[in-house]
């Protein structure tokens, strides 16, 4: 909920803007449209031989579950630097040949997640305010019933089911919110 423009400080009207088909926060002083978009989440699911590199979560939502390393990205950024710095940070991993494996859309909580598949090329975890563990799976080692989010079951089934019929695709799903099912 938005009261108050952050352009001029004056206050905003919840409306639909002539020539627009949704409710926009507009300040009718500046005429200014606040537009509300969702967030972008991006990870990579990095592999070090056969094995796939989970973080447990130091914090929530989902504290103590694990997941792909991921997060928002920030302003400036590309897709795959905000990847490879979320991995870093989360694992202290450092990634290289990143390919597009994902896009998964949680329309509910306004968010789209882009995971990639990248290489771990060195890992020398340290836990982080985020993270309090990482570690290397085996496929038959995932924690499937611990993970944290519906996308990250989604990325790995999707990977896995893609390296056993050596394929390169690119996978998109969305979250069903009233059936909780993707």
């Amino acid at each position: 909920m938005m009261n108050f423009c952050s352009n001029c400080g004056s206050e905003v009207s919840l409306s639909i803007i002539p020539g627009d088909t949704h409710k926009r926060f507009f300040c009718s002083t500046c005429e200014t449209v606040h537009y509300q978009n969702p967030k972008i989440v991006v990870g990579c699911i990095a592999k070090q031989g056969t094995k796939i590199l989970l973080c447990k979560r130091a914090i929530e939502p989902r504290i103590g579950k694990w997941g792909i390393p991921a997060g928002y990205m920030e302003n400036g950024e590309t897709v795959e630097a905000g990847a490879v710095r979320e991995t870093f940070e989360e694992s202290n991993g450092v990634v290289a040949d990143l390919s597009l494996h994902c896009i998964y859309n949680l329309p509910h909580v306004n968010q789209v997640y882009i995971y990639f598949k990248a290489t771990l090329v060195s890992w020398d975890f340290e836990p982080n305010t985020e993270t309090s563990e990482a570690q290397l799976f085996e496929p038959d080692e995932i924690p499937w019933d611990d993970l944290a989010f519906t996308s990250n079951r989604f990325a790995l089934e999707k990977y896995l089911s893609d390296e056993k019929s050596d394929n390169n695709n690119v996978f998109m799903g969305t979250f069903d919110s009233d059936t909780r099912t993707y």
